[in-house]
């Protein structure tokens, strides 16, 4: 039954309606459109101003960073909403821990009226179906755990079958336009990865045959298969040295499938994980073949030696700091024999070397120990002035200031302790029901250890916070010590360099620009 609202004039309502891709097999009853007209039925009835509707479809309810989802909470902390109404609690989200945050802390504490129509939920009213809201939240959570689990195995079952499931064939094949999860040769681009490996075979390296698909002007497998790639960088539309390994090392060209080479964290996280190859899912002979086995097994005997000559480093003082000017990428590093044997480092631009004939930079051709002396002697001269003036104390001030003003490390640990105090909550309550029998002793021991499991990684997250507070300047000595301390052992102390220095880059004449973590320091 719809809670009765005396007052609707005093509400600012919106709607909020989500749709996950999971949802829409289930038929129109989760449909976009049946949520809305229920909820237009409730705001008709109770006479509610709706001013706003949000809607995330085909959007998951175990993440809260939904983008309508988002603007909602924007135009809640704008004050332009105070009412929110869904169909039923799941489309609010099925991560219980977030829902519950919401329903008992956000909301209130931005004096929102939360109403769920089908769940009897009112967060206006004192009634009993508020009082059970958080094991309908753990419930909804479960469910969307259930679904992923069986998604997943079904996944996993197809892929031990050696069913192709991926979205794109890999270059070189094409999804079966007759038999569902098969892939068939695509001889167009078939054509250009038989090329590929035997230039392999004839001992060309991934690079050089990067130079000449890219002097010939063929497309790159993702332009190929039309796939958008979002970032505009220099490489964008070229074939590079890693594409063509990993091509040279992909078994579906032998007739393989191989799949699972990542995995999701969990069902709540879209962050994924790399396996190691030990744990791909790789069935033998499920399609054609485009390369010989023979062929296959030369291309990864010479990938194999490449790798033995190339598994060496080199240790510099300025490592990870320069960068080329032109086009922004680190710049790598080459070792050069001179004269009576003698090593040499050299600083050269990464794009320039991958994409010579491009022309998409240039060389950047710099002794790594110029570089670096060049800079101590930068580094001395500016410490040396700041060591040197009276307002030393103000300027340190001035970037304490600067640090603490950013409050968003504040706001996370605040976010923090709020849910780990609404966990702490919600302990305590599991426990009562316990003990007023409402739980059984099982459902108590999964719900307990859910929470209280919750809880802990909440509670590292903020200890790993509250540690980044502690390790920031935050008193003005703090920025002299720093500087005395550098001109003292600057030659030998890595870590203080990189205190200082945000990033160094070299011009295509050679000129050195230094970027200092103190704002003050790039006016000298």
């Amino acid at each position: 039954m719809y809670a009765e609202i005396s007052n609707p004039m005093d509400y600012k309502a919106a709607f909020y309606i989500r749709l996950s891709k999971e949802d829409g097999n289930t038929g129109e009853s989760e449909s976009i459109t049946n949520q809305r007209s229920l909820l237009n039925g409730f705001a008709e009835q109770h006479r509610l101003n709706i001013v706003s509707e949000f809607i995330d479809d085909g959007v998951s309810g175990t993440s809260f960073d939904r983008p309508d989802f988002n603007k909602m909470i924007e135009a809640i902390l704008n004050k332009k909403v105070n009412m929110v109404v869904t169909k039923d609690l799941s489309r609010l989200g099925r991560d219980y821990i977030q829902t519950g945050y919401y329903l008992e802390k956000f909301f209130p504490e931005n004096r929102v009226r939360y109403i769920s129509l089908l769940d009897g939920i009112d967060t206006g009213t004192n009634n009993h179906n508020n009082d059970i809201t958080p094991f309908k939240a753990i419930m909804n959570d479960m469910y969307a755990k259930d679904i992923s689990q069986k998604i997943r195995s079904v996944k996993e079952d197809k892929q031990k079958k050696g069913q192709f499931i991926g979205g794109k064939a890999a270059y070189g094949y094409k999804k079966s336009p007759n038999e569902k999860n098969k892939i068939i040769i695509d001889e167009e681009a078939a054509n250009i990865v038989r090329r590929i490996f035997t230039l392999a075979a004839s001992g060309k390296s991934c690079r050089e045959i990067a130079v000449i698909l890219n002097r010939e002007k063929i497309i790159t497998p993702s332009d190929y298969a039309g796939i958008e790639i979002t970032s505009n960088g220099r490489y964008k539309g070229l074939w590079s040295s890693e594409r063509v390994a990993f091509m040279l090392q992909n078994e579906v060209y032998i007739g393989n499938m191989v799949q699972g080479r990542v995995k999701k964290i969990n069902y709540k996280s879209k962050k994924v994980l790399k396996l190691p190859p030990s744990e791909w899912a790789i069935v033998e002979n499920t399609h054609e073949a485009i390369i010989e086995k023979d062929t296959f097994d030369t291309v990864q005997v010479l990938i194999s030696k490449r790798k033995k000559t190339r598994e060496r480093t080199h240790n510099y003082l300025l490592k990870g700091l320069v960068y080329c000017h032109e086009c922004g990428y680190v710049l790598s590093v080459i070792n050069r024999k001179l004269a009576k044997c003698r090593e040499v480092l050299y600083f050269v631009c990464r794009t320039y070397q991958r994409f010579t004939n491009e022309k998409k930079c240039t060389i950047h051709y710099a002794k790594v120990e110029d570089v670096t002396n060049a800079v101590l002697n930068q580094i001395k001269e500016v410490c040396e002035k700041y060591l040197n003036l009276s307002d030393m104390q103000n300027i340190a001030e001035v970037e304490i200031a600067k640090c603490e003003s950013n409050s968003k490390g504040e706001n996370e640990i605040k976010e923090l302790e709020s849910k780990i105090e609404f966990l702490t909550g919600k302990l305590d309550q599991v426990y009562t029901d316990k003990l007023n029998d409402i739980l059984s002793p099982e459902d108590f021991e999964r719900i307990y250890s859910k929470i209280k499991e919750e809880r802990h990684n909440y509670n590292d997250k903020l200890n790993s916070l509250k540690k980044k507070a502690e390790n920031k300047i935050d008193n003005p000595a703090k920025a002299k010590e720093l500087a005395e301390r550098f001109i003292n052992e600057i030659d030998v102390n890595r870590e203080l360099i990189c205190s200082l220095i945000e990033r160094i880059e070299i011009t295509e004449t050679r000129g050195i620009i230094v970027y200092w973590t103190f704002s003050q320091f790039n006016q000298v």
